[in-house]
């Protein structure tokens, strides 16, 4: 009989080698949102189509699953939260989803999906949705034969099938009980918030700010908290992203409005919290499960964590906001700190998820889950999204799209097929709140280092609690092993109140 350890050295090369043809591709994808000239597209459609069906059939070969079966009872696989086991066990998991999947279907999802974000980017700079409910119609029609090759429970739903790839797990209902209770604490404090006498001067974030300058603060930011650029790089796109391709390689984006000081800055700050989770990932583990995320969860909550609890935090800006005058006189000079903090932290109901304020943001994502639920079981049909989405959005926020672009338009993920994928968003801003009232009462007192321009201890403290793990947790169990209990709505509700309520007298 092999010795297990050689078996498992093997199933490690295996999908070790999977995950680099996946990486490859990654970067032919970032590129396309990048650099790469706009008549390329339909040759880069075809080379994505072909890397995801050689890593299609690498990671779903018969001998990953003849070596995971030799695995199964060894003592590499037995031992509790041990490296061995995790991959052993996550690799099988995702080998078993992987084969319900025909190679075929793998390869028309990757030529679509590329072709449509194409197809996308066109009509949501002309607000045209007619032009890209052809290619919605398709994509759907393609995600829904995946719910049904990869199966879902008898009291469960086709959507199950594509939340568990983002949120192993998962299920829409138990989501839809979360998100249910946590609208039930939203929309109080949003109420309050409307009603109250004070209110901020949002239009000092609409002043001139000179795109060579936010370029140059937001990477002086984004190094600040600990985003390493000899290991990356920020870069320019339509809709912000970050793509690790693996170690010593993580590619952030964003996008500058000279009108709009937060679209950039805090996306950047975003993107740099998803950027220093995968630089805190287990580099020699690349391309296996202990290398890898834990779920879009986890990862959400590292970027909303830097972005808001720490972005928006007064301390921060105390820090930062002397630089951020210099670099802005003509809108900031005569601005003081408590104006500019109560701008960035208005509360108004908006059309843009990516700009929401943190109290309405978690409302746009439940539309979003609504909607995908509906599209995914037939109730719904893809042309006629954008009817659905203003009637859900006026009845939500009180106020309607007057384009398609600010409404059902906005975001890429449909196109690129990425459906399942929002309910991560509200989920990730829940454990974000819950990790970081754990990491002020392991830390101290976080607030102070901020106001001092340290970033340090808090990275480290997510570098030892969270990134070094990989998927040796479930994102359930991480959050019960980090902070001692489950997951609960009360500490965003907390945090959400305790900075808002005094920012609004309410």
């Amino acid at each position: 009989m092999t010795d297990p350890q050689t078996l498992y050295q093997e199933l490690l090369a295996r999908v070790s080698k999977a995950a680099l043809l996946q990486s490859c591709g990654s970067v032919l994808s970032w590129d396309r949102e990048t650099y790469m000239p706009v008549h390329g597209n339909e040759h880069r459609a075809n080379q994505l189509s072909l890397l995801a069906g050689v890593a299609h059939q690498w990671s779903t070969d018969p001998g990953i699953g003849e070596l995971l079966d030799q695995l199964a009872d060894s003592e590499l696989a037995d031992a509790p939260d041990a490296d061995s086991t995790v991959n052993i066990r996550e690799i099988g998991r995702t080998y078993n989803r992987s084969r319900q999947l025909p190679q075929r279907l793998v390869e028309e999802l990757s030529r679509v999906t590329a072709l449509a974000q194409h197809h996308w980017a066109e009509s949501r700079s002309t607000g045209d949705f007619d032009g890209f409910a052809p290619w919605l119609s398709q994509i759907i029609s393609l995600k829904q034969e995946e719910a049904a090759a990869i199966g879902f429970s008898d009291d469960g739903e086709p959507y199950d099938a594509l939340l568990d790839e983002y949120e192993p797990g998962a299920s829409s209902a138990e989501v839809a009980v979360v998100f249910d209770a946590l609208r039930q604490e939203l929309v109080p404090l949003l109420d309050a918030i409307r009603g109250a006498e004070r209110q901020p001067d949002t239009s000092l974030l609409s002043r001139c700010y000179p795109i060579a300058q936010q370029e140059k603060l937001g990477r002086s930011a984004a190094e600040a908290i600990g985003f390493d650029f000899q290991k990356g790089r920020l870069d320019v796109t339509t809709h912000p992203f970050c793509s690790g391709f693996g170690p010593g390689d993580c590619r952030l984006t964003t996008r500058y409005d000279e009108s709009f000081f937060p679209s950039s800055f805090f996306g950047t700050l975003h993107e740099s919290g998803h950027g220093m989770y995968e630089q805190g990932l287990p580099e020699k583990a690349f391309g296996t499960p202990m290398g890898s995320s834990v779920s879009l969860g986890i990862h959400e909550s590292q970027s909303r964590l830097w972005e808001n609890l720490v972005g928006r935090s007064r301390s921060f800006w105390e820090h930062f906001y002397p630089p951020t005058q210099q670099a802005f006189p003509g809108a900031l000079g005569e601005t003081s700190i408590d104006e500019f903090h109560f701008a960035i932290n208005a509360v108004n109901p908006s059309f843009i998820r990516v700009e929401a304020d943190e109290v309405t943001y978690n409302l746009h994502i439940m539309l979003r889950f609504d909607l995908e639920r509906d599209l995914m079981s037939g109730d719904l049909k893809p042309v006629d999204v954008p009817e659905a989405w203003n009637a859900r959005f006026t009845s939500d926020f009180g106020i309607t799209p007057s384009t398609h672009s600010e409404g059902c338009l906005q975001d890429v993920h449909w196109s690129a097929g990425l459906l399942g994928y929002f309910p991560t968003y509200a989920l990730g801003n829940m454990y974000a709140a819950q990790f970081f009232a754990a990491a002020q009462e392991q830390v101290g007192d976080l607030q102070s280092l901020f106001a001092a321009g340290d970033f340090t201890p808090l990275l480290a403290w997510l570098r030892q609690n969270i990134h070094q793990h990989g998927q040796r947790f479930s994102a359930n169990r991480l959050v019960e092993v980090v902070t001692g209990s489950a997951l609960e709505n009360r500490p965003l509700i907390d945090q959400l109140n305790s900075r808002f309520r005094p920012l609004y007298g309410v």
